[in-house]
């Protein structure tokens, strides 16, 4: 493959930062400390004593030794960096890829093109150029800039990135917590979404202080993503599958240490998988129709798309015994089947069987091959986004029928997302929740009818929750909110929950909320802290709970706001025109940020968010000075966590209102306020982030941000306070 060949879009020009005279500045900028020196200079085609040079001349240091874990475990957030500066060809040999690997990255990696925007700017050729007079003394401002916030003792990491995995585990003398349900699983929070099996040596997904920690807490298992064809080759078409035996054999490690942890490990199956093009030149009949930006598999035209489903599952539940069970998604993740998407009637076979038989017949096949192998284990069919054809039908109808078409055998469960289909009136705006939110606690009237007849059928009742975050807000390791997690938990045990898919990607951090599975608000409080001490926390969690009620939930927010993202965003003062993406480029993209919110709305809502958190954390500060010894670490611990959420939260609301005001007269009193606000509020996360490596990590995105990015935000903040003073 060439690197021509890899997607682009529209392809159109890059965003240039204009603190920077030139982008070679602003690459170097960014990528400093990340990837080696001599990376730098091959990619600039220049010699690494005058990477050192420009570098000094911003006011950067000696860069010392870089981590290679940057460009193995954290190259989401380096690609993301580098976006808008590099061509294919140049970001190719940053991360020293093939353009294989980075066509399978954008692909698999949980829609990362997506969130790219599907698109690639078009960015010229990055060299090294001379700097005239004018751009030299902007490069010194730089350099004063970053001497008046970023002296030498504030600069770097205090606690090194990805340095969290070496915290976990449970605390010895740990008792093994019982909770209500029969069985539990959430995404390790080590798992990538990459090829988790193929690099298992270099980037392990489950550590094992890891599983003691999560097995300590009562979770019986935990999940992450693979692809079938990646495990077991499709007869015919052997090519596609390399290194399918190391994964299996990973597999097999993988799935015999958790059980020495009394884990399960469930398998995410999201098939069958669209191929390229070049596979179905080789199986003409599994061709379906474009959907969903591919080629979808044809289940009704090929039956041996059933039958290798049928025959791989049972392949690989017979070579690694013990393995947990499955989890499926059939409808709307990816281009699986032709069903897969919202039109199905495009293909001549599958538009003439109903859709709930299509899902119905490929969850069959894959639990006759697993219960073939390994009877006990876990068949989880996950009802996300199952409707029909009519918009007017209901869709806990529509999974009825799916449900009577399903295996009745032992161990086979319905999972919904407990909250989709609540409808919400957050400032007065009505929207029907789909997804998953902890803003709006469920469980739904949809998602209990769903239950109650699977419990008629004979099907296992498991419900999907975000306990510790959600895509409201993903950048700290949990929401401080322990009052409304504990709230739904005790609404699904009414409704007869039996199970709990405890996350999706991201929640799962072993701590924070989830110690609520076996505890209240007020016993986990009692446990950490003095009896002082624990009635303030308390009073700052139901702060910190109620004033989240607020949060302007809609599936278009959770995903485009700038709230995961927070201060990294930058202020624009004129539009970029670009559209924000799904937990990607939040960009400038007020109107894909609200939603359906109206303009004024939103920023209410956001104001009256922040307002009541920041009340919250007035109560954790006061208490501060008189916190005992024993519990100062807690206590520290809950304020690192809450003061980074509250700083996404308030840059959300920050850059709301910059924006509006930008857009809606250019108030220029206005913009510079949030300016200066916004500085204030990244240099308070840079000293967070500086000392808690899980501040700004999620695991299918990596970090969010890094300190670089952190201070080039403050270098953003900085011009546009001094552009708005001259202008005025």
């Amino acid at each position: 493959m060439k690197a021509s060949e890899l997607p682009s879009g529209s392809a159109p020009a890059p965003l240039v930062n204009p603190c920077f005279p030139r982008r070679w500045q602003n690459f170097i900028w960014r990528n400093w400390g990340l990837i080696p020196l001599s990376r730098l200079a091959a990619v600039l085609r220049t010699p690494e004593e005058e990477v050192l040079q420009k570098a000094a001349e911003m006011g950067l240091p000696h860069p010392g030794e870089v981590s290679c874990q940057w460009i193995t475990r954290g190259y989401l957030t380096l690609i993301r960096d580098n976006w808008h500066l590099l061509n294919y060809e140049q970001l190719l040999e940053l991360l020293d890829w093939t353009p294989e690997k980075m066509a399978y990255t954008l692909k698999e990696e949980d829609f990362f093109w997506h969130k790219l925007g599907k698109l690639k700017p078009d960015c010229p050729e990055l060299r090294i150029t001379p700097l005239d007079d004018e751009e030299k003394k902007r490069t010194a401002h730089i350099r004063e800039v970053v001497q008046k916030f970023f002296p030498a003792d504030r600069f770097g990491y205090q606690e090194e990135p990805f340095s969290f995995v070496d915290k976990f585990g449970a605390k010895p003398g740990t008792v093994k917590k019982k909770t209500p349900f029969d069985f539990s699983f959430i995404h390790s929070y080590a798992a990538s979404c990459g090829d988790v099996l193929g690099e298992a040596e270099t980037n392990d997904p489950v550590p094992e202080n890891l599983m003691a920690q999560y097995s300590s807490m009562g979770i019986t298992g935990v999940w992450f993503h693979a692809i079938l064809y990646l495990l077991c080759p499709i007869p015919g078409a052997e090519e596609f599958s390399l290194n399918w035996e190391k994964r299996l054999e990973n597999l097999k490690k993988i799935t015999a240490r958790c059980e020495k942890y009394g884990l399960k490990l469930y398998l995410y199956l999201n098939e069958p998988r669209c191929m390229p093009e070049s596979f179905y030149q080789r199986k003409p009949r599994w061709r379906g129709i474009f959907t969903r930006n591919a080629i979808a598999n044809c289940t009704t035209g090929a039956p041996e798309i059933l039958e290798y489903l049928e025959n791989a599952l049972e392949k690989i539940f017979t070579a690694v015994p013990g393995l947990g069970g499955i989890l499926t998604i059939t409808k709307s993740e990816n281009a699986t089947s032709c069903c897969s998407g919202s039109d199905v009637e495009k293909c001549p076979y599958c538009s003439k069987v109903p859709q709930e038989k299509i899902i119905a017949d490929i969850n069959a096949a894959m639990e006759r091959g697993m219960h073939r192998a390994a009877p006990e284990a876990e068949m989880i069919f996950y009802d996300w986004a199952w409707r029909g054809s009519s918009q007017a039908e209901e869709p806990a109808e529509f999974k009825k029928r799916v449900m009577d078409l399903l295996p009745k055998t032992p161990h086979c469960h319905v999972n919904c997302v407990s909250e989709w289909g609540l409808e919400t009136a957050v400032g007065g705006v009505k929207g029907y929740l789909q997804d998953y939110s902890i803003s709006q606690t469920g469980p739904s009237p949809e998602s209990e009818k769903v239950w109650r007849h699977a419990a008629s059928l004979g099907l296992g009742r498991v419900a999907k929750v975000q306990i510790n975050n959600s895509w409201e807000l993903a950048a700290v390791p949990y929401l401080p909110v322990p009052y409304l997690i504990r709230e739904h938990l005790e609404k699904l045990q009414k409704a007869g929950v039996s199970a709990l898919m405890l996350s999706w990607t991201l929640g799962g951090y072993p701590g924070g909320n989830l110690e609520l599975l076996g505890a209240s608000p007020e016993e986990i409080a009692a446990a950490r802290f003095t009896s002082d001490t624990a009635e303030k926390v308390c009073r700052a969690w139901k702060c910190f709970s109620e004033g989240f009620r607020n949060f302007p939930f809609c599936v278009g927010t959770a995903y485009n706001a700038p709230t995961n993202f927070g201060p990294m965003n930058h202020l624009h003062l004129t539009p970029t025109g670009y559209t924000s993406t799904m937990v990607g480029f939040p960009y400038d993209c007020l109107k894909g940020w609200r939603s359906i919110y109206p303009e004024d709305i939103f920023e209410e809502q956001f104001r009256l968010v922040t307002t009541i958190w920041k009340e919250g954390l007035d109560i954790l500060d006061a208490a501060a000075p008189l916190t005992a010894d024993e519990e100062r670490e807690s206590f520290e611990e809950l304020r690192h966590v809450a003061t980074a959420a509250y700083c996404h939260l308030n840059s959300c609301y920050l850059q709301v209102r910059f924006t509006a005001a930008r857009d809606h007269g250019a108030d220029t009193q206005i913009m510079a306020e949030c300016a200066r606000k916004e500085l204030e509020n990244t240099l308070c996360l840079y000293e967070i982030c500086r000392r808690d490596s899980r501040i700004g990590f999620e695991a299918s995105n990596h970090y969010f941000y890094t300190l670089n990015d952190l201070r080039e935000k403050v270098l953003n903040c900085q011009y546009v306070i001094d552009t708005l003073e001259r202008r005025n």
